[in-house]
């Protein structure tokens, strides 16, 4: 008996702690089946007809989550199918309502300061990147004066500075990286145009002391900053995750390097050394405020930090494309060598800011890579106060104050509305008369209203299907650098090497929507082959 009851009371408490287990588990899935089932009867039963639609789901809190973060622009066209061009979803418990077309992204990016807000919606993630007291870390207003700031930088005479220093920095590279060693072979494209539009923007946007550091070393510590941008830090900036201690550690570091060079101009500047640099440290240092209080040299370093990470995304994503892209039709490559030797010269002189603009087929190239490779393909606001929606032409709805709205700008300019056979990679369709040309007319910039945010004038530009750098009063400040450096990448590419698909494919990979900054999927290896001097003269 003695062994027996030595045997039983173990299993007896077995069995009542695999009961408890089993009841545990029944009680989650009751739980989770009751969620759903009230969910579902919630979307079916009470709907608000002076609200946009909501995508029906069936999850609480996931929402459309999973489905809006795999493709976007899929989930976007198959909501629009169904709901119209105004509808809401939730994405990670939060109404999230989208306003889709040209009316609707004037709705959003045009949108009233009491009205709509970026701030909430950036701030706890990009602070954290930038610093503190710069972009969204600080009032609208004294954010448009940084702006202004920036802009006033990028002077025609700082760009035309700019094309020498961008070329020299692709030669180098391209003679130099073991990717291009030999006259032939094959290269990943997204790791080489990410270093290649962060050493070309070092070293004229930041100038020589900050490119002069771009080793191994400050790489590291720029790929550990843009680890912040991690979508979970829209929700978690503040977690004490491996990545976000990485990221405060490099942003200690990335602010120290800063200082040291103002520092290091200062100490110039006092024994009457001045500088000849156009870059931007140079310009953000003799900045001051409206109420007379000059840049503090903290804000100098923060502004800097944004200005490397900010356009890094979008032209290292663009860059990548234009080369996928061509490989994918190598004949346009030598097209696009032939219209150098047409309009510069058979001897192919150096490219100047002057002569790039009269490259029209290249032009045409970047163009048409932002149509469709729109590098961020959400814009987010934080709905402020109650929103009457009265641009639908049957419908009027009001987004309450708790909900974020979404501008999708490359749902446009994918739209069969305005340009025929979206998808389809064609430069020459800006050719003017091309059969796929767009059907709504793109308004000029200088026919556009102009309004000034408080960094001058820019173009309102929201009646065009084609907004690749936003609009309104957060419109990108870089657009002009941006056009000049992926131009001169391109054609200082295109006078270096033959490029092609592997096997000739005219494949081209999908799209990596896994981040905040849509790129290329991986792998994305095309093969090169140098060309001859006579090729190039």
């Amino acid at each position: 008996m003695g062994l027996l009851a030595t045997i039983a009371g173990p299993l007896a408490d077995i069995t009542a702690n695999t009961s408890t287990g089993v009841l545990v588990a029944s009680v989650i899935a009751s739980f989770i089946v009751l969620s759903i089932v009230t969910n579902v009867l919630r979307q079916l039963l009470f709907k608000n007809p002076n609200e946009p639609p909501i995508v029906f789901h069936w999850v609480p809190f996931v929402g459309s989550t999973i489905t809006y973060g795999m493709d976007p622009y899929k989930f976007f066209f198959g909501c629009r199918e169904k709901y119209g061009d105004v509808f809401t979803f939730i994405l990670l418990g939060k109404k999230t309502t989208v306003c889709l077309g040209t009316k609707g992204n004037d709705f959003i990016l045009n949108g009233k300061l009491k009205d709509v807000n970026a701030e909430e919606i950036y701030s706890p993630l990009t602070t954290p990147v930038f610093g503190s007291d710069v972009v969204y870390d600080c009032p609208n207003s004294k954010l448009m004066e940084q702006k202004k700031f920036v802009k006033f930088g990028l002077t025609t005479e700082a760009l035309r500075s700019y094309v020498d220093l961008i070329t020299a920095e692709v030669k180098d590279y391209v003679s130099t990286s073991p990717s291009f060693s030999g006259s032939k072979g094959t290269f990943d494209v997204l790791p080489t145009m990410e270093e290649i539009t962060i050493y070309t923007a070092s070293r004229s946007l930041q100038g020589p002391e900050v490119r002069s550091r771009f080793d191994v070393t400050f790489a590291r510590l720029y790929h550990d900053l843009d680890m912040g941008f991690s979508p979970i830090n829209f929700m978690l900036p503040w977690a004490p995750l491996p990545h976000n201690r990485k990221r405060d550690n490099a942003h200690n570091k990335m602010v120290e390097t800063y200082m040291d060079i103002i520092q290091q101009r200062k100490d110039a500047e006092e024994k009457g050394e001045k500088s000849e640099s156009n870059d931007m440290i140079t310009n953000l240092m003799s900045c001051v405020y409206k109420d007379g209080t000059p840049v503090p040299d903290i804000e100098v370093a923060h502004m800097m930090i944004a200005l490397l990470m900010a356009g890094q995304h979008s032209s290292a994503s663009t860059s990548s494309w234009i080369v996928l892209r061509l490989a994918s039709r190598p004949e346009l490559v030598e097209e696009l060598l032939q219209e150098q030797k047409d309009v510069l010269g058979e001897d192919l002189p150096p490219l100047t800011y002057d002569n790039l603009p009269s490259l029209k087929l290249h032009a045409q190239i970047v163009k048409e890579t932002l149509r469709i490779h729109a590098p961020i393909h959400s814009i987010m606001r934080k709905v402020t106060s109650p929103l009457r929606v009265e641009f639908l032409d049957s419908k009027t709805y009001v987004i309450p104050a708790s909900h974020v709205l979404v501008a999708a700008p490359g749902v446009a300019s994918r739209m069969t509305e305005h340009f025929p056979e979206p998808l389809t990679w064609e430069p020459h369709r800006w050719d003017a008369g091309h059969p796929l040309g767009a059907i709504s007319s793109l308004k000029q910039e200088e026919e556009e209203e102009k309004v000034d945010y408080g960094y001058g004038l820019v173009s309102k530009g929201t009646n065009s299907p084609y907004l690749p750098f936003g609009a309104g009063r957060h419109r990108c400040i870089g657009e002009q650098f941006a056009y000049v450096q992926l131009g001169v990448i391109l054609a200082t590419l295109v006078r270096e090497f033959k490029l092609r698909n592997v096997n000739g494919s005219r494949e081209v990979v999908g799209t990596d929507y896994s981040s905040l900054f849509s790129r290329p999927m991986a792998p994305t290896v095309v093969e090169w082959e140098r060309r001859e001097k006579s090729e190039k003269s």
